[in-house]
Formats: structure tokens, sequence, C-alpha cells
């Protein structure tokens, strides 16, 4: 499959087709790590995995949250 490479903004940029992406496992907004390997360049999904507390914290409903647990007393030097 052939694409062209033009101009966005003042950066080269490349259109990736929905089936490369699709094929590939990746998805929008995901985050990849690229390099140069022998004059070819690499996409591949990025290890680090970053999460946003706002986004994390409106998941929480009353029917998914969990009430306290008790773990005891101390045993050593917990602050409680």
């Amino acid at each position: 499959m052939e694409a062209v490479i033009r101009k966005w903004g003042n950066s080269p940029a490349l259109r990736l087709p929905v089936a490369v992406i699709k094929e590939a496992n990746f998805s929008l907004e995901q985050k990849v790590n690229i390099s140069v390997t022998r004059g070819r360049i690499v996409i591949e999904p990025s290890d680090t995995v970053e999460y946003d507390l706002d986004q994390l914290l409106s998941g929480i409903t009353a029917t998914n949250a969990h009430g306290e647990v008790s773990f005891g007393s101390p045993v050593g030097k917990e602050a409680l």
C-alpha cells in the first residue's frame, strides 16, 4: 500500500489508512513510539500508560463503588 508524505503546518505528515491501523491493532489517540532502524521508520505501541484522574473518577458510580474494608488492627508502625 502506498501513501504520500504531505505538509501539515510546518511538519511532514503521513496519513495512515484505517486498514493499516486495524491490522496493527492500533487505535485512535493511542500513544506510540517512533524510531528509525536501518533507514526505516518504525512505529510501535508505547509501553507507558498515562492515567487521567478525572476520567478515572468519573467512572465511579453508586453501583460500582465498594464500601469500607477493615484490615484489622495495626501490627507495626502503620499510621491510622
